[in-house]
């Protein structure tokens, strides 16, 4: 939540307030909350705490900050540019053919990277923990695996069967514009 917060933050004092320094340094606080959190997480095992769920949702918001959180700042920056101050409308992803296909590999690369992230934070307090009941951290590692699993098999059907560009009215035949009444 703290991320979702900072970020409209952030992009509200740059883009309405056009304080361009102070929205810089208020979206830079989002890699420091993830390592509070990680340290709050780390701290709470080390006290005794049963690992649960929740220590497996801090290690995959990390995860998903470290892969994604750059380029969703820079989209929704982008964007809050665009709706809020006159900016230019961002590009938007490709839609067809090879470069859609590239786009979701490009994706799928980054899904890589929050899951090895996801997956070792909770390995890495499994080890710190040492004794206990480690199973609802397994499982989310699993959980994490498993998305990574989904969203690569989604990625390679867009190399696999890409998606077509729609045919122009021009480069359609004679024979169906007239069927069609256009």
């Amino acid at each position: 939540m703290g991320f979702w917060v900072l970020l409209a933050l952030g992009l509200a004092v740059r883009c309405l307030l056009r304080w361009r320094r102070i929205g810089v340094a208020i979206l830079l606080c989002e890699p420091a909350l993830e390592l509070v959190l990680f340290a709050v997480t780390a701290i709470d095992l080390r006290n005794g705490a049963e690992p649960g769920w929740e220590h497996g949702l801090a290690a995959l918001c990390i995860g998903c900050t470290v892969a994604y959180g750059h380029c969703t700042i820079r989209r929704l920056d982008g964007h809050a540019a665009h709706r809020l101050a006159g900016g230019p409308r961002p590009p938007k992803p490709p839609r067809y053919g090879v470069a859609r296909a590239r786009h979701e590999g490009g994706l799928w690369l980054r899904t890589l990277l929050a899951v090895v992230v996801a997956c070792a934070l909770p390995q890495a307090a499994i080890r710190y923990v040492g004794e206990g009941s480690t199973s609802s951290l397994r499982s989310v590692q699993l959980v994490a695996l498993r998305a990574l699993g989904i969203h690569g098999i989604v990625a390679l059907t867009y190399l696999i069967w890409p998606k077509k560009a729609p045919a122009t009215a021009a480069a359609r035949p004679a024979q169906d514009r007239t069927l069609t009444g256009r």
